[in-house]
């Protein structure tokens, strides 16, 4: 039998549902489209927008500092992805044993998560600068520098985020399944590898989306940290779209085509890394 709230939300769900779909419709769905369009024009505002077809694709493909870019993105993402994953779950299994204060190592390895990218970029940019200081170098003098402080602020800001995750993981194993494996005289080693990991799995394909996610996805660390330097070296592909969206005149086309590329390189990787992962969840 359908409770009064019950018929209430049948009769009324449009009405609590459409300022949410509204706002998905503007916010989303219509620039999404629109830039779709725009990538296949010549402008330099909406209003002013030339069809060319194909063109602006062509060049990009044609750009050195573009395929430089998603190559150095591409790496960028594997290497933070398994540091952030492997670093955060160790903690996370280590913070959920008896041990005093975990509450508040949980609390401090999650704070960096709270600060914003850029703020993140500039103090990591006066940390590095200072280590590199006693070899009279800075962390622009080189692309490899820049790379790799990069992998530590990223590393740094969301492992405390994914120790989270991976925490509400454990917390819901089975006891009882760890005790009986405990019982037929598994070691620590034997019931991690094949009693908690296939069991973790969905918060494994949890945390492995957004990390490789966010790792595409980074900008204002990017931006603040090195801005690219040296000459777009250390440029990851979300700053080279920006960069030639608005730092070269009559490129617009060209940046948004980039950014349409973008979006479908991070769909892709995306739902072949969920597909993956339910299989994997499925043989365990």
């Amino acid at each position: 039998m359908i409770s009064m709230i019950g018929k209430s939300i049948r009769k009324w769900w449009m009405l609590f549902s459409l300022p949410t779909l509204v706002a998905f419709m503007v916010g989303f769905v219509v620039p999404f489209i629109l830039g779709i369009y725009l990538s296949f024009t010549n402008f330099t505002t909406i209003t002013d927008a030339e069809w060319i077809g194909v063109g602006n694709y062509s060049g990009v493909f044609s750009d050195p500092e573009f395929i430089h870019s998603l190559v150095l993105t591409v790496l960028f993402t594997v290497i933070t992805t398994v540091i952030i994953n492997v670093v955060g779950f160790m903690i996370a299994y280590m913070l959920t044993k008896k041990i005093s204060g975990s509450t508040l190592f949980r609390s401090i390895f999650f704070m960096p998560n709270l600060i914003g990218g850029i703020i993140l970029g500039y103090i990591w940019q006066l940390l590095l600068n200072g280590v590199l200081s006693f070899w009279n170098r800075s962390i622009t003098f080189s692309a490899t520098y820049g790379f790799w402080g990069l992998v530590i602020l990223t590393c740094w800001q969301q492992i405390g985020y994914m120790m989270i995750i991976y925490i509400a993981g454990l917390q819901a194993l089975p006891g009882d399944v760890i005790e009986a494996a405990q019982v037929d005289g598994a070691s620590q080693g034997q019931t991690l590898r094949r009693v908690i990991l296939p069991l973790m799995m969905p918060s494994i394909t949890v945390c492995t989306f957004l990390t490789i996610t966010n790792g595409f996805k980074t900008f204002d660390q990017n931006l603040a940290l090195t801005n690219g330097a040296p000459s777009n070296n250390s440029e990851l592909i979300t700053l080279n779209i920006y960069r030639t969206f608005y730092g070269t005149a009559g490129m617009e086309g060209v940046g948004q085509a980039k950014a349409v590329i973008f979006f479908v390189i991070v769909a892709i990787v995306a739902i072949a890394q969920n597909r993956l992962s339910a299989r994997k969840e499925v043989a365990l």
